[in-house]
């Protein structure tokens, strides 16, 4: 019987994840002789399945869409990140096996605009964040530990908006949808983290030339990888970070649990993860 590492992303529907893209690559640049597949696992059937990770041969593994509140419920043991944010994306079984979680959303991200556009921290005083999901509750959380003393936060449904702002407190300040243009002027950085703009959903309205000279704009979809809110924000000579970054960056720490190496973000393997996007 193989004793080799294996691990899954589990989610339903899981068809979409491009997780086995990232880890496959990287199990083959390091030689490792490991595994990484897709489960897709009903809702009602998740907590059974993640609390017997082991039994059906898995170290660990990536949580996605619709199940990462419920991963938080199960684990045992969960980080900082994760109970901030409020999910889990990544478990692992630790020596004593038991089973942990962890939320790399925040470090994802935080890493990409880190290494994409290394100087958006200077006199970065105001930042805005577009939407109330899930992504959204993981962007606060690693702008507040990046020290951004000012956030303001908008959302189409005000009210959840509001429970956002209640839930992390200071510096986040909720701005009405419709007054969101106008305070743009103040903004060194915009991130989209609605669905607005993605392939197959309607476009992002919102004004682009509000934002100072020196803003940086991320959108953390990456299908389509240039998003409308990017291309105007390039034409007007913006930085623009995109998604996929993100994407990679928060596969990281999961690889480096389960198969004992931590891997590199490289051009190679962003290369390989969008020509899994473009093939469709």
């Amino acid at each position: 019987m193989s004793t080799a590492p294996r691990a899954c992303v589990i989610g339903w529907p899981v068809e979409h994840s491009r997780s086995p893209a990232i880890h496959g690559y990287w199990l083959a640049h390091y030689g490792i002789d490991g595994a990484y597949v897709k489960e897709a696992v009903a809702p009602e059937d998740f907590p059974a399945f993640l609390s017997s990770l082991s039994k059906h041969g898995y170290v660990g593994a990536n949580v996605t869409l619709p199940h990462k509140e419920a991963a938080l419920r199960a684990v045992q043991e969960a980080d900082t990140a994760a109970r901030a944010i409020g999910a889990v994306n990544t478990v692992w079984l630790d020596e004593r096996g038991a089973l942990r979680g962890s939320n790399t959303d925040a470090y994802g991200f935080m890493t990409n605009l880190d290494s994409s556009a290394p100087d958006w921290r200077e006199g970065c005083d105001v930042a805005m964040v577009l939407g109330a999901g899930g992504a959204a509750r993981a962007i606060l959380h690693g702008l507040i530990e990046a020290g951004i003393p000012r956030i303001l936060l908008t959302n189409r449904t005000v009210a959840k908006a509001e429970t956002l702002a209640r839930d992390f407190g200071d510096p986040v300040e909720v701005v009405p949808w419709e007054d969101k243009d106008s305070a743009l002027s103040a903004c060194r950085l915009l991130v989209n983290t609605t669905s607005l703009g993605m392939a197959g959903q309607p476009p992002l309205d919102i004004m682009v030339t509000a934002l100072p000279a020196n803003a940086v704009v991320t959108d953390i979809v990456y299908v389509p990888l240039e998003t409308p809110l990017l291309a105007e924000a390039r034409a007007r000579g913006l930085t623009t970070v995109d998604g996929l970054g993100m994407l990679l960056h928060q596969a990281v720490p999961g690889f480096e649990r389960w198969f004992g190496v931590r891997p590199e973000v490289t051009p190679d393997l962003r290369a390989h993860v969008v020509a899994t996007l473009e093939a469709g």
